[in-house]
């Protein structure tokens, strides 16, 4: 009886640990990759190229321009960081088709495909109501300086929230968000990256940057550092755009970064994102696809959950 009584208090402990650590972590905080294409996605207008011609008639092959989210089960919270032109999209995406869980955006830059998608937090889409919108100082000036963005802060769809270099956000207890400088082509605004860390690991998210020479931090430490990396990988290498200046788009070729980043070994850490159109790493038996393969990199891909 004892035995009986024994064996089944044993079952009744271990299916209460199992539920509990289930439990404990269907909860715990994670980013989600919701777009890995540049700017213009993939297929990009007007392209009817061997890179781009399958696309146009097949939805599962189409590519979101990039964006990630952060999402806290605990809180049904989540917010995104670059607001794209695959907004709603990506919105539906990351609430799972509610709304409500939004808590706000983070811009990383005045490139289009990076603070575009904003025309859908006014009256004539959503109309939000003092949706958060955090910002550097040269972003701040820029969506107020000019329409139709500044009619969003008018209508208060939107509240801006400044953002400073290496200054940490608090998100919740669980979450915290630091934006810091990098060298990009800075037209109209300055350019950051995002470290976003949680309650066990952290993530870097750098989608744009000229070249990692021009930057003053080691990339490998940054690397090392954190859990995650998702990295700026636009172009494969040179000469991937015939007739274009690359000198005028400039962006560290995937090749470059796997030479730098060489003496480490953990490269699996390395997701590349932010990839243009023409980028051979997106096809599947290329040379650089195989070498990331081998190497151990990653592309980023849509849906992708890295817990923090």
């Amino acid at each position: 009886m004892r035995s009986l009584v024994f064996t089944i208090f044993t079952i009744t402990l271990l299916s209460f640990v199992h539920t509990s650590c289930s439990t404990n972590e269907e909860f715990d905080p994670y980013v989600i990759v919701l777009g890995i294409a540049q700017d213009g996605g993939a297929p990009q207008a007007g392209c009817m190229k061997n890179c781009c011609i399958d696309r146009w008639g097949d939805p599962e092959k189409r590519l979101l321009v990039s964006s990630i989210g952060i999402v806290d089960p605990k809180s049904d919270s989540a917010w995104i960081i670059d607001v794209t032109p695959d907004f709603p999209d990506q919105l539906k995406q990351l609430t799972n088709n509610d709304p409500a869980k939004f808590k706000g955006a983070f811009i990383t830059h005045a490139h289009i495909g990076h603070y575009s998608g904003l025309i859908h937090f006014g009256r004539e889409v959503m109309g939000y109501k003092n949706t958060p919108v955090y910002t550097m100082p040269k972003m701040t000036k820029f969506i107020k300086a000019n329409g139709p963005w500044s009619q969003l802060v008018k209508l208060k769809n939107i509240k801006i929230k400044s953002l400073k270099d290496d200054k940490k956000i608090k998100l919740n207890k669980r979450i915290s968000i630091t934006p810091f400088l990098v060298p990009h082509r800075d037209e109209f605004s300055e350019t950051v990256g995002f470290k976003v860390e949680g309650p066990s690991k952290s993530l870097i998210y750098i989608p744009d940057i000229d070249k990692w020479q021009k930057w003053d931090n080691d990339l490998i430490k940054i690397v090392e550092e954190n859990d995650y990396s998702l990295i700026d990988g636009t172009f494969a290498e040179q000469d991937e755009l015939p007739g274009r200046d690359m000198s005028k788009i400039p962006h560290p070729f995937i090749v470059e970064t796997m030479d730098i980043l060489k003496p480490m070994k953990e490269k699996s850490k390395v997701h590349f994102i932010h990839l243009n159109h023409t980028n051979t790493a997106l096809m599947p038996n290329s040379r650089i696809n195989d070498e990331l393969k081998t190497l151990g990199y990653k592309i980023a891909s849509r849906g992708l959950k890295l817990k923090i």
